[in-house]
């Protein structure tokens, strides 16, 4: 009679669990006098909570010494250390994806280089992951940052977490640990390196938020502008579009349309009652016809995309399964030899 195995049965006697091996990835603009001490936080963190673990570092497009720190800190540490430039500034999306590809860890943390997360909440992160979560974000919930800097993101995250139903404090927050398969899971292009949470969610990984201290920058600059509020509005635009109609867009499209060439259809018929009664209706057969139109190219716009997203699911769809159980005897091919074997074995008895 078979049994299902007892998971809490280690093998050769073992009561120990396994620690996770760990990747950092740390991308940096100009930090040449943190990223030293940055290493030796995350050194001392990791060497407690594990046996195996490494940093990545990425030098996007730096034009102090920053580089040279990183190689020096590969050449000391180079078991534990790898470094990558950039020719040019490539953005903080284009670097993680990099370190992304690049990490070997069970449980990947991306941390900002400005010392200004504290390498002593690594285990911490860990604990939260063990209570059944994918992501940790980080939560500052004390911020040392300009008001002009705090208010918006505020702001966004309120805003972001009601559209995509993942509740965070703060989504922008670069101190999180991941489990590795999440981000074999997500594009990274762009600015959404601060939409991971809500991109994960629609594979139905959940993410968990911890507090964590938010130390005040002591070298070099901010690399935000005003501008990042606008980014933001728009990836968030994008997150919230692609969370409800990413594989059903002439849904979107399709109302859309419609809507367009109702309003067009109301205004040409206006225009026709006002040419019967004999007053001006050059306006409403403009508008209508414009309406009608825009109504009837976004249909095909919509049709367009939804050819793709067909093309797209017959090639490559990944469905979220977690787990599952597949039977082992219904469908397989059955040796003859072995299956005369057993009818003779079943006669004999």
């Amino acid at each position: 009679m078979k049994t299902v195995p007892d998971n809490n049965i280690h093998m050769l006697g073992s009561t120990e669990k396994k620690k996770p091996s760990l990747s950092f990835i740390v991308p940096a603009m100009n930090e040449e006098k943190t990223l030293a001490t940055l290493f030796e936080g995350i050194k001392n963190q990791a060497e407690k909570v594990s046996s195996r673990w490494e940093v990545i570092f990425i030098d996007d497009g730096s034009s102090d010494t920053s580089w040279d720190v990183m190689l020096n800190l590969a050449y000391v540490h180079s078991e534990n250390v790898s470094a990558f430039r950039f020719r040019h500034n490539r953005g903080k999306a284009d670097a993680l994806a990099l370190g992304y590809r690049e990490a070997k860890g069970d449980i990947v943390f991306t941390m900002d280089a400005d010392l200004q997360d504290d390498p002593k909440e690594i285990p911490r992160f860990l604990e939260k992951l063990e209570e059944g979560y994918d992501i940790v974000s980080g939560y500052k919930k004390k911020r040392h940052d300009p008001w002009h800097k705090v208010l918006p993101s505020r702001v966004f995250n309120a805003v972001l977490s009601r559209l995509v139903d993942v509740h965070l404090h703060d989504h922008n927050c670069g101190f999180k640990a991941y489990r590795a398969e999440v981000l074999e899971s997500i594009p990274m292009y762009g600015d959404m390196h601060r939409m991971v949470p809500s991109l994960a969610s629609f594979n139905g990984y959940k993410t968990g938020e911890i507090v964590v201290e938010h130390h005040p920058r002591l070298h070099g600059v901010s690399k935000y502008g005003w501008g990042r509020i606008a980014i933001g509005v728009m990836d968030m635009t994008t997150v919230s579009f692609l969370k409800k109609f990413r594989d059903s867009p002439m849904h979107y499209a399709g109302k859309a349309a419609f809507l367009l060439m109702a309003v067009g259809v109301l205004q040409l018929f206006g225009a026709v009652v006002l040419m019967v009664l004999g007053k001006d209706s050059g306006v409403l057969m403009t508008t209508g016809s414009m309406s009608a139109l825009t109504g009837f190219l976004t249909l095909n716009q919509g049709i367009l995309m939804e050819n793709s997203t067909h093309e797209r699911m017959k090639s490559k769809r990944v469905l979220p399964i977690t787990e599952s159980h597949r039977h082992k005897t219904a469908f397989e091919t059955v040796d003859e030899d072995d299956y005369s074997k057993s009818i003779s074995n079943f006669q004999t008895a």
